[in-house]
Parts: C-alpha cells; sequence; structure tokens
C-alpha cells in the first residue's frame, strides 16, 4: 500500500475527429442539464438524449456519471485557464492594462456556468477541490507573467509580494461574485465590477506601502 491518494480512472480519450466531436457534444449536453437542474439531476440517458447519442455511446467513454462528472470539471477548468491567458495576451501593454485585462477575464470566465462551477467543486469532494486548485495556482501564474515586464511601475517596497496580492484580491473577488446571491450578473454589471477591481488593484500597485511604526 502507498499514501498516493485515489485518482479516478481516466475516461477514454477520442482518436478521430468523428469521435471528438461526439464527445464535445456529450460534455456539452452534460453542462447544459447540469446548468440549468443541477448534477442531481443529471442521468446517464439524459445527457444521451440531449446530445443525440445512445446511451451505450457514452459507456464506452465514461464508466460511470462520476468519470462524466470529472471530464466535465476537466474542460471547464481548461476553458477558464485558456481563456484568461488569451486575454492577457491581447492586454494593453501596461501594468494598468494588464489588472483591466485580468479582472475582466475572471469575471467573466466565472460566470461562465457560475451556478455549476461550485458546485462541482462542492460535490466531487477533495479531488475537485485538487484540481480546482491546480487552476486557481495556473490563474495566478498567468497574471504574474503578464505582470512582469511592467513591476517597475510598481511602487509597493516588494513588487513581487504586492503582485500576489493583487492576484489573490481579484481572484477571490471573481469567485465571490459567482456564488454570492446578489452577484454581479449581465454584462454591464460585470463589466463595472471588473473596472472597479482592476482599479483598486492598480491604485495599491502604484501607491508606496504606509509609513510603520518602528516601536509597533
Amino acid at each position: 500500500m502507498t499514501d498516493e491518494p485515489e485518482r479516478p480512472a481516466p475516461y477514454r480519450e477520442p482518436q478521430q475527429a468523428r469521435s471528438a466531436a461526439t464527445l464535445a457534444r456529450v460534455l456539452r449536453a452534460a453542462e447544459e442539464i447540469a446548468s440549468s437542474s443541477g448534477l442531481d439531476e443529471m442521468t446517464i440517458a439524459g445527457v444521451a438524449q440531449r446530445a443525440g447519442v445512445a446511451v451505450g455511446t457514452i459507456y464506452r467513454r465514461f464508466e460511470d456519471k462520476d468519470q462524466l462528472v470529472t471530464a466535465l470539471t476537466e474542460q471547464m477548468l481548461e476553458r477558464r485557464e485558456t481563456y484568461v491567458a488569451d486575454r492577457l495576451r491581447a492586454a494593453e501593454p501596461s501594468l494598468s492594462g494588464v489588472m483591466d485585462a485580468y479582472a475582466h477575464a475572471l469575471l467573466q470566465s466565472f460566470a461562465d456556468s457560475s451556478s455549476l462551477f461550485p458546485e462541482l467543486l462542492r460535490t466531487r469532494g477533495a479531488r475537485s477541490l485538487d484540481r480546482g486548485a491546480r487552476t486557481i495556482t495556473e490563474l495566478h501564474r498567468l497574471l504574474l507573467d503578464a505582470a512582469a515586464p511592467y513591476t517597475g511601475q510598481i511602487r509597493r517596497s516588494d513588487p513581487q509580494a504586492a503582485l500576489d496580492t493583487a492576484a489573490r484580491a481579484i481572484l477571490g473577488a471573481s469567485f465571490h461574485n459567482s456564488v454570492r446571491p446578489d452577484a454581479a450578473t449581465g454584462e454591464a454589471a460585470r463589466g463595472r465590477y471588473a473596472d472597479e477591481l482592476a482599479d483598486m488593484a492598480t491604485t495599491y500597485l502604484l501607491t508606496p506601502d504606509r509609513p510603520r511604526n518602528a516601536n509597533a
């Protein structure tokens, strides 16, 4: 025996374009059902019906519902990482531009199936939480890399620590918005909130440290 945590068996990856298209259709159907009705109401039969495939087609790819949900979680997290990376690459080349792109990308990303994402992490247990933590780490790294050329603009005494704080603040606010009952929803509301988060982070980074009492 070892202390290695139990991992779900990977689902069978498609080898042909047609199989990949079918898998994409199945995962899209699973996400639609889970988003509208919840994970508990999502069944293999229901996913097959919505995807327009035979139940056996799904079982040839996935052993059970848990494995399907694992694949759905993986897809949603990868989609977030790719989307944020793309938005940061297109950001205005400045510290404020990077912060603005990051805040807007994260809020939009977490708004994607916002009611489903927390449920996936909550109901799938430690394995999904571990995968979610890896995505959070990757999103954090993406900001640090994108902001690296502009660290000379930062007026905090420790620019790297300040960037770390700014990244954590925007990430936390974006995730919190996705689970709160009075979330900023709709493109206009999310845009305003993203602007506020970006302005807050940029102002913090451009503000020198507060004086410290040496006797404190």
